[in-house]
């Protein structure tokens, strides 16, 4: 049979070469064909020739072989696929988990659940509905046929559950999406006026400066006055892989030794390693570095109960000022000749803020992603809230306190996980001012694995709502100019920490699959394409570097909003889970800087080994008990890679919403979720499935 192919534009010239040729076959199983030149051998043919049995045969024959080929792909990449999830789930018999963590999303677990086998249900109705021919819901009016048209009991049941859909599933649906985008609105407008302002202040160069040199004298030895009493506190708990390097530096500080104290707030509960922090200490100690080592006997309160511990000792009374630095940070010598220094002739303000860096930002695609967030925090939250509110909130670390502040405010409370947060609105309540210094920067890290990702932004985003919970009366009996108390309670707490969760959980992970099988309620391009791609846009500009991730930052966050959502939930009903602290994980990863510190450390055995024979008997004891416990400790076993099976039930949500959307023939909902719910779902089986040492 000849080819449908029309090629006569591939030769230059229309005449036509050689002699026309009659060809006539009297078998009665071919046809006859009249060739009219070289060229008429590709023509298309006429559909009104017919085509006989053996011809019909072939046809079906290379059909079915292209179908059957098309179907051992499919299987292929579904087998692999199978295989790859298999390889990476944690069997119960090799890893012995509690059953607390067993237990835990439950609940949540089981709505994803229900909700991917309805939207399976609907799905195969739409996919039957189609190859029937029933295209109801490719019409806008949506045709509902009588009852004469009724063809069949699986008919019947899908005409039903179209006035179904129409009348009762659509409209809450539809008032729900609507509520939802109004709130997807304001806080995009709110996040443009952040951008905005942010613009102003590279614009005009606003920061906060020191005039001239506080610290300059001809007498070095004389000028010993004009350095305040500084204390340094390094809370940690367990922190076996960075431990050291934070002490290393936090030594180096470029500070009078008679003005300064560390203190090492160890919460271990593991005694190798608080033989190992108490070992550093004494090092440090027998090299004339003015520290401390702390340990509480009853560990309550986390973090706050041991910073509340510690500022408790009587020697801190002679202190100004405290600099507190979390386990992994690591600041520059001249981080306190940066940073107290904005104190001098400025007794309202309370806090001097640094900006975090992170040695391990490159490590790989979750600490990209991660990173991208948090420089729009602190280029633009922070810094635009620190200029024109004098008010944002302490991130915990890398900061510098005014004592005063501090006890004026009522100290550390042990009452939430984000005591950093709460020491910082009560003092703003009680008239403190804050300072955020963008261009003083702390070394530290981010989380390199999903699971210690997902523990951090739960207490992250349950913290701050059980917060709300305790600090509203006191908020709105304050003081404080009434546009303040807005501030804290509309933009602070409500948009950012509430309504921010709410809406991503519900408009893209709720609502937006929803609309794939119930086009009633189909949300407009702009609000799930245009504004979150022009949003994510802004996010990503303080981190130009991340600019290829700006997709794969866009699907994850909307996926990331069930733990927030979960957090921001457990926290406002107060659930067992908002008053969970897990000290996240550390991979104890060094800067180039500390890589020389260290070899420099090395070359000086021999001053090391002098110091190590002033220690007392009972630190060598300490440190042979250690050594006894390394040689004896069996051999840990290397666990295998974990799925989260939330996770990935939502990203096999998304890809079933993007075979429905495929189905009804919307080419943009098509694209654009399909990309989201692949692009999830290989972050699923490679993101989130980190390898858990």
């Amino acid at each position: 049979m000849a080819p449908g192919l029309d090629f006569s534009n591939w030769w230059a010239k229309d005449t036509r070469k050689g002699t026309p040729v009659v060809v006539k076959i009297e078998n009665p199983n071919y046809s006859v064909v009249e060739i009219d030149g070289p060229d008429a051998a590709f023509r298309p043919v006429e559909k009104s020739r017919g085509k006989n049995a053996k011809q019909l045969t072939w046809v079906l024959l290379l059909k079915a072989h292209r179908a059957v080929g098309c179907v051992a792909s499919i299987a292929t990449l579904l087998w692999a696929l199978l295989g790859t999830i298999k390889r990476r789930l944690i069997f119960r018999q090799d890893v012995a988990m509690a059953s607390e963590k067993l237990g835990k999303g439950k609940l949540l677990f089981a709505v994803i659940k229900v909700f991917l086998v309805t939207s399976l249900t609907i799905l195969a109705f739409e996919v039957v509905a189609y190859l029937k021919g029933w295209h109801y819901f490719q019409n806008p009016s949506l045709h509902i046929p009588r009852t004469s048209d009724i063809q069949g009991l699986l008919h019947l049941v899908y005409v039903t559950w179209l006035s179904f859909r129409a009348d009762y599933v659509a409209p809450p649906i539809q008032a729900l999406s609507k509520f939802c985008v109004a709130l997807f609105l304001i806080q995009s407008a709110d996040r443009m006026i952040l951008s905005l302002a942010c613009f102003w202040i590279k614009y005009k160069k606003i920061k906060p400066t020191i005039e001239g040199d506080p610290f300059k004298s001809d007498d070095v030895e004389g000028s010993g006055y004009e350095y305040p009493m500084v204390l340094v506190q390094i809370p940690m708990c367990n922190e076996r892989e960075v431990y050291g390097q934070s002490i290393f530096a936090v030594c180096q500080l470029d500070w009078p030794k008679d003005r300064l104290l560390i203190q090492v707030l160890d919460d271990s509960d593991d005694e190798s390693i608080q033989c190992l922090i108490k070992a550093e200490v004494a090092t440090w100690n027998q090299r004339g570095i003015n520290i401390i080592y702390h340990h509480r006997l009853v560990r309550t309160g986390y973090k706050a109960g041991n910073l509340k511990s510690a500022m408790s000792c009587e020697y801190v009374q002679a202190y100004e000022f405290v600099a507190i630095f979390d386990a992994d940070f690591q600041p520059n010598p001249d981080f306190l000749k940066q940073t107290v220094p904005h104190f001098k002739d400025n007794p309202e303000l309370g806090l001097v803020q640094a900006r975090w860096t992170f040695v391990n930002k490159d490590e790989n695609l979750l600490t990209r992603l991660q990173n991208i967030n948090l420089c729009f925090h602190f280029e633009v939250e922070q810094q635009v809230n620190g200029v024109f509110l004098n008010f944002f909130g302490f991130n915990g670390t890398a900061g510098v306190w005014r004592i005063k502040a501090l006890e004026e405010s009522g100290g550390w409370l042990e009452r939430t996980t984000v005591e950093d947060m709460d020491i910082a609105v009560r003092a703003h309540l009680n008239g403190w001012k804050f300072i955020f210094l963008n261009d003083v920067k702390v070394l530290c890290e981010v989380p390199e694995s999903y699971e210690a990702y997902r523990k951090q932004q739960h207490r992250w985003h349950s913290g701050p709502m059980h917060l709300f919970r305790l600090c509203i009366p006191a908020i709105i009996t304050s003081k404080i100019a009434t546009w303040k108390k807005a501030n804290l309670i509309l933009l602070f707490f409500l948009l950012r920490k509430l309504i921010l969760p709410f809406y991503s959980f519900t408009l893209f992970c709720v609502i937006l699959p929803l609309t794939m099988f119930i086009p009633e309620a189909e949300l407009p391009v702009w609000v799930i394409c245009y504004v979150p791609v022009f949003m994510s846009f802004l996010n990503i500009l303080p981190a130009p570097k991340s600019f290829p991730f700006i997709v794969p930052y866009l699907l994850f966050e909307n996926t990331m909003s069930v733990t927030k959502f979960n957090a921001m939930v457990s926290g406002l009903f107060k659930l067992g889970s908002s008053y969970e602290w897990v000290v996240t994980k550390k991979a104890g990863r060094l800067s180039e800087s500390d890589l020389l510190a260290a070899a420099e450390r090395e070359s000086k055995t021999t001053n090391q080994l002098q110091i190590q024979r002033g220690a007392s008997e009972s630190e060598h004891t300490e440190l042979n008990r250690l050594k006894e416990q390394r040689e004896a400790a069996p051999t840990t076993v290397k666990r295998v890679n974990k799925i989260y099976r939330k996770e990935l039930a939502l990203a096999f949500l998304l890809l079933t919403a993007s075979v429905r959307s495929l189905l009804s023939a919307q080419g943009v909902h098509f694209y654009f979720l399909l990309f989201q719910g692949v692009t999830f779902l290989l972050v699923g089986l490679d993101l989130i499935g980190e390898q858990m040492s």
